[in-house]
């Protein structure tokens, strides 16, 4: 009997070489036991045996990006305002392609309109300097503006004085005869190229008596006469006065005028030279 209770006492120990066997996992842990681990407000919420809220966790403030919204989602943040953009710019777009017809329209009525286009032709080149009545009718002609329609638009630029030849005349006299020191005959004949004739021109070269006009011939001489030429050498002096009466006369100086103020200059510089011999 002892020896069968030794056998069985035997069989029961165990192997010491053989691996024990694991325990059996446990599936519940009793709340309150230390588990090693901290509790987190999920895992508290699981063993308190309900589905209460989630707590989230403390974020601490002071870290990178604490208190800052995420702007981006990864890539679908980013096509997100992309797309948004892209609407945007079609909708600007759709307002613009609105309103081009409306811009085309106004040109299209306006180019219908010769009226209208004769009087857009006519401010525009009154912007820029004053002009004649001829000199805004040959533009008129030349961008194939009917002649009545022309002349209808003319009149009333007239009478609201926008175009004044009598003025445009006398602005004319005055600012080339002291720019260009031109004598009364070549000022009629630009006057005239610019459909000013008769009484108008007459009034505004009335402004050039005939003093004025031989003291602005002796002045423009002087200037054109060389510094450097001895006019005691009559082939000199006879060279320098027709050179200098040519002058004067594309100019529109009269022969015996010209003759007279070329006189006076060389013979003044002959006297500087033979005063300068003593």
């Amino acid at each position: 009997m002892a020896d069968w209770n030794s056998l069985l006492a035997d069989e029961a120990a165990p192997d010491p070489g053989a691996a024990s066997p694991s325990p059996a996992r446990k599936r519940n842990r009793p709340s309150g036991e230390d588990s090693g681990r901290p509790d987190t407000p999920r895992t508290a919420a699981r063993e308190a045996g309900g589905r209460s809220e989630e707590v989230p966790p403390d974020r601490d403030d002071d870290a990178p990006g604490a208190g800052t919204r995420r702007t981006s989602r990864g890539r679908g943040g980013s096509k997100g305002r992309s797309g948004s953009g892209t609407r945007r710019s079609r909708r600007q777009g759709a307002g613009a392609e609105d309103a081009a017809p409306t811009k085309a329209g106004g040109a299209a009525a306006a180019a219908a309109d010769p009226y209208e286009q004769a009087r857009s032709i006519v401010l525009r080149q009154l912007t820029g300097a004053a002009r004649s009545r001829r000199q805004l009718a040959d533009k008129l002609a030349e961008k194939q503006i009917p002649a009545d329609v022309a002349a209808a638009v003319l009149d009333r630029f007239e009478e609201v004085r926008l175009i004044d030849d009598a003025e445009f005349a006398r602005m004319w006299v005055r600012s080339r005869s002291r720019t260009r020191s031109l004598a009364r005959g070549a000022l009629r004949r630009e006057l005239s190229e610019k459909g000013i004739t008769g009484d108008l021109a007459d009034d505004a070269l009335a402004e050039i008596d005939d003093e004025d006009e031989y003291q602005a011939a002796v002045e423009l001489a002087r200037r054109r006469l060389p510094a450097r030429i001895d006019l005691r050498d009559r082939d000199q002096k006879d060279k320098q006065t027709r050179r200098l009466v040519s002058m004067l006369a594309r100019r529109g100086y009269p022969p015996g005028l010209a003759y007279r103020a070329v006189g006076e200059v060389i013979g003044g510089e002959l006297e500087g030279a033979d005063e300068a011999d003593f």
